[in-house]
């Protein structure tokens, strides 16, 4: 049976005719509003806030143009009185300045004096000696009370710290066992230096130029040694006049000898020790000579 032929199936496609008019009613609803509502709203209130005053923006700026003005005051005022000041801190100083010189130099004119006073009090005690003890015995008291300047055979002992000396630290086995870690000299090791000499029959000592005496004191002041209260530096230089062989020998054999080679061996403190056939050794600066005298009873008839 014949038939009308097949058509193939028609196929619907979506109307794209619609589109470019919805496009173009989108661009055209930009273009005429171009800030939402929220936008608008918000610009308004700020307009309506800020209505007759000025803008912020210029109201901060005349702001910040007060402040710079009023530091640029400030300063200018500073500076014109520290210029004002200045002439009278230069005379205070000035002032202050010839004052120290001043009294810097009354106080060298007083050491100068005390040095003559002690000059006349040591001479005359010198010439007290001779008058009272009279001849040979006048020279060997002040020979043994360091009065008078002295000279003869003797020895010369040199004391030096180690070479590589330390100040030391906690743990210094010299707290208990009399050394020192620190290869430093300390006061006591003089002391005990001066005493060997004089054990050994030293007739006068002096370390570094100072005359020991009877009343002579070996102090510690930090780390310097005192003699008299006087300052010393290393080397120690002691010198004792005495039958120079005997007294080394003497006091090389003597337990402060000893305790001296000690301090050589373990702490690298450095010692020299030799015979001088002429050593002098000054006077003592100032010398205060005590003497006593038998006490008489006389008897009552």
């Amino acid at each position: 049976m014949c038939g009308m032929p097949q058509q193939p199936p028609v196929r619907s496609t979506p109307a794209r005719a619609s589109r470019p008019d919805a496009s173009m009613s989108l661009l055209t609803n930009v273009m005429d509003h171009s800030l939402d509502e929220g936008y608008a709203e918000a610009a308004a209130r700020k307009r309506a806030e800020g209505g007759g005053g000025l803008p912020r923006t210029l109201r901060s700026k005349l702001g910040l143009a007060a402040g710079l003005v009023l530091a640029a005051l400030v300063v200018t005022v500073g500076a014109a009185e520290a210029r004002i000041a200045a002439p009278v801190v230069a005379k205070e100083r000035e002032e202050l300045i010839d004052r120290i010189d001043s009294e810097t130099e009354a106080a060298d004119e007083l050491e100068d004096t005390v040095d003559e006073l002690r000059d006349d009090v040591s001479a005359r005690q010198r010439e007290a000696l001779r008058e009272s003890g009279g001849g040979d015995q006048a020279e060997l008291v002040g020979m043994l009370a360091g009065a008078v300047e002295v000279h003869g055979p003797g020895v010369k002992l040199v004391v030096d710290d180690a070479e590589e000396a330390s100040t030391g630290g906690d743990g210094d086995p010299r707290e208990t066992s009399g050394f020192s870690d620190t290869g430093r000299v300390r006061d006591r090791d003089m002391q005990r230096v001066v005493n060997g000499l004089w054990a050994s029959g030293a007739e006068a000592v002096s370390v570094n130029g100072q005359r020991l005496t009877a009343l002579s004191a070996i102090r510690a002041a930090g780390d310097a040694i005192l003699v008299d209260n006087k300052p010393l530096v290393p080397p120690y230089t002691v010198l004792a006049v005495g039958d120079g062989k005997k007294l080394s020998t003497r006091f090389q054999d003597s337990a402060d000898g000893l305790y001296l080679h000690a301090l050589q061996e373990n702490f690298g403190i450095r010692t020299a020790i030799s015979v001088e056939e002429d050593v002098r050794l000054p006077a003592a600066p100032s010398v205060i000579v005590r003497t006593a005298q038998p006490r008489t009873e006389k008897g009552t008839s």
